[in-house]
Protein backbone atom coordinates (compact mmCIF):
# COMPACT_ATOMS: atom_id res chain seq x y z
CA UNK A 1 0.00 0.00 0.00
CA UNK A 2 1.47 3.36 -0.88
CA UNK A 3 0.08 6.73 -0.99
CA UNK A 4 -2.35 8.07 -3.89
CA UNK A 5 -3.98 4.29 -3.61
CA UNK A 6 -7.65 3.83 -2.38
CA UNK A 7 -7.41 3.02 0.93
CA UNK A 8 -9.72 -0.39 1.39
CA UNK A 9 -13.01 0.36 2.96
CA UNK A 10 -14.07 -1.99 6.08
CA UNK A 11 -17.32 -1.98 8.26
CA UNK A 12 -15.96 -3.05 12.39
CA UNK A 13 -18.08 -2.76 15.42
CA UNK A 14 -17.18 0.90 16.94
CA UNK A 15 -17.34 0.39 21.26
CA UNK A 16 -20.88 1.47 21.21
CA UNK A 17 -21.82 -1.60 19.34
CA UNK A 18 -22.37 0.89 16.28
CA UNK A 19 -21.41 -0.80 12.68
CA UNK A 20 -18.74 2.16 10.87
CA UNK A 21 -17.28 1.32 7.93
CA UNK A 22 -14.49 3.88 6.23
CA UNK A 23 -17.23 4.86 3.28
CA UNK A 24 -19.40 7.19 5.96
CA UNK A 25 -16.36 9.28 6.25
CA UNK A 26 -16.22 10.25 2.75
CA UNK A 27 -15.41 14.00 1.93
CA UNK A 28 -13.43 14.28 5.56
CA UNK A 29 -10.04 13.76 6.47
CA UNK A 30 -9.39 10.43 8.31
CA UNK A 31 -6.97 9.32 10.67
CA UNK A 32 -7.48 5.34 10.60
CA UNK A 33 -4.46 4.57 13.18
CA UNK A 34 -4.01 1.26 14.54
CA UNK A 35 -2.47 0.36 17.75
CA UNK A 36 -1.84 -3.54 20.02
CA UNK A 37 -3.80 -3.12 22.94
CA UNK A 38 -6.17 -1.54 24.89
CA UNK A 39 -5.17 -0.09 28.09
CA UNK A 40 -1.58 -0.25 27.50
CA UNK A 41 1.05 2.10 28.41
CA UNK A 42 2.02 3.20 24.68
CA UNK A 43 -1.43 2.95 23.28
CA UNK A 44 -3.31 4.67 26.52
CA UNK A 45 -0.45 7.68 25.87
CA UNK A 46 -1.52 7.50 22.03
CA UNK A 47 -4.89 7.55 22.66
CA UNK A 48 -4.97 10.33 25.56
CA UNK A 49 -3.04 12.39 22.67
CA UNK A 50 -5.41 11.69 20.41
CA UNK A 51 -8.32 12.73 22.72
CA UNK A 52 -6.58 16.00 23.63
CA UNK A 53 -6.14 16.69 20.03
CA UNK A 54 -9.28 15.93 18.83
CA UNK A 55 -10.82 19.32 18.19
CA UNK A 56 -7.44 19.98 16.44
CA UNK A 57 -7.98 17.31 13.67
CA UNK A 58 -11.80 18.45 13.81
CA UNK A 59 -11.17 21.59 13.02
CA UNK A 60 -8.89 20.65 10.14
CA UNK A 61 -12.08 18.71 9.26
CA UNK A 62 -10.36 15.36 10.30
CA UNK A 63 -12.11 12.36 12.20
CA UNK A 64 -10.04 10.25 14.09
CA UNK A 65 -10.65 6.36 13.91
CA UNK A 66 -9.07 3.47 16.21
CA UNK A 67 -8.65 0.09 15.16
CA UNK A 68 -7.02 -3.18 17.19
CA UNK A 69 -8.06 -6.72 17.55
CA UNK A 70 -9.71 -6.22 21.07
CA UNK A 71 -13.48 -6.84 21.27
CA UNK A 72 -15.96 -4.43 21.56
CA UNK A 73 -16.49 -4.51 25.16
CA UNK A 74 -12.54 -3.78 25.74
CA UNK A 75 -13.08 -0.79 23.57
CA UNK A 76 -16.20 0.38 25.23
CA UNK A 77 -14.07 0.46 28.56
CA UNK A 78 -11.17 1.73 27.42
CA UNK A 79 -12.87 4.55 26.02
CA UNK A 80 -14.81 5.31 28.96
CA UNK A 81 -11.51 5.43 31.51
CA UNK A 82 -10.27 7.91 29.26
CA UNK A 83 -12.94 9.50 28.04
CA UNK A 84 -12.23 8.74 24.17
CA UNK A 85 -14.20 11.19 21.82
CA UNK A 86 -13.63 9.15 18.83
CA UNK A 87 -14.16 5.60 17.50
CA UNK A 88 -12.56 2.80 18.43
CA UNK A 89 -12.84 -0.12 15.88
CA UNK A 90 -13.00 -3.67 16.62
CA UNK A 91 -10.93 -5.95 14.38
CA UNK A 92 -11.17 -8.91 16.50
CA UNK A 93 -10.06 -11.23 13.14
CA UNK A 94 -7.46 -8.76 12.28
CA UNK A 95 -8.61 -8.99 8.84
CA UNK A 96 -8.62 -4.98 8.23
CA UNK A 97 -5.06 -4.76 9.76
CA UNK A 98 -4.28 -7.51 7.31
CA UNK A 99 -5.07 -5.46 4.51
CA UNK A 100 -3.58 -2.46 5.72
CA UNK A 101 -0.27 -4.41 6.51
CA UNK A 102 -0.93 -3.38 10.22
CA UNK A 103 -1.16 -6.82 11.38
CA UNK A 104 1.24 -8.85 13.47
CA UNK A 105 0.24 -12.72 13.82
CA UNK A 106 2.24 -15.14 15.54
CA UNK A 107 0.25 -18.53 15.86
CA UNK A 108 -1.51 -17.68 19.00
CA UNK A 109 -0.28 -14.07 19.01
CA UNK A 110 -2.38 -12.01 16.94
CA UNK A 111 -2.33 -7.44 17.29
CA UNK A 112 -2.26 -4.56 15.28
CA UNK A 113 1.14 -3.03 15.16
CA UNK A 114 1.00 1.02 15.48
CA UNK A 115 0.83 2.27 12.30
CA UNK A 116 -1.31 5.06 11.17
CA UNK A 117 -3.22 6.29 7.69
CA UNK A 118 -4.23 9.51 6.83
CA UNK A 119 -6.82 8.99 4.21
CA UNK A 120 -8.16 12.30 2.39
CA UNK A 121 -11.42 12.95 1.36
CA UNK A 122 -11.61 11.33 -1.77
CA UNK A 123 -10.59 7.79 -0.03
CA UNK A 124 -7.33 8.02 -0.97
CA UNK A 125 -3.80 7.19 1.17
CA UNK A 126 -2.52 10.46 1.50
CA UNK A 127 0.28 9.50 3.83
CA UNK A 128 1.20 6.38 6.01
CA UNK A 129 3.21 6.46 9.03
CA UNK A 130 4.83 3.27 10.29
CA UNK A 131 7.09 3.97 13.09
CA UNK A 132 4.93 6.15 15.49
CA UNK A 133 5.76 7.83 18.82
CA UNK A 134 3.02 7.78 21.22
CA UNK A 135 3.62 10.85 22.72
CA UNK A 136 3.97 13.15 19.75
CA UNK A 137 1.93 11.59 16.86
CA UNK A 138 -0.84 13.36 17.30
CA UNK A 139 1.26 16.35 16.90
CA UNK A 140 2.83 15.04 14.01
CA UNK A 141 -0.92 14.12 12.39
CA UNK A 142 -2.13 18.07 12.40
CA UNK A 143 0.82 19.04 10.74
CA UNK A 144 0.71 16.99 8.79
CA UNK A 145 -2.62 17.31 7.96
CA UNK A 146 -2.41 20.94 7.53
CA UNK A 147 0.75 20.57 5.04
CA UNK A 148 -1.42 18.52 3.07
CA UNK A 149 -4.59 20.99 2.84
CA UNK A 150 -2.56 23.91 2.40
CA UNK A 151 -0.94 21.68 -0.91
CA UNK A 152 -4.23 21.13 -2.15
CA UNK A 153 -4.89 23.44 -5.05
CA UNK A 154 -8.63 25.71 -4.60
Amino acid sequence: MQPGDSAPDFSLLDQHGATRSLAEFRGRWVVLYFYPKDDTPGCTTEACQFRDDYAGVKSLGGEILGVSVDNRDSHDEFAKKHSLPFALLADTGGQVAKQYGALWDWWLVRFAKRHTFLIDPQGRIAKIYRDVDPKSHSNQIITDLRALQQAVPH
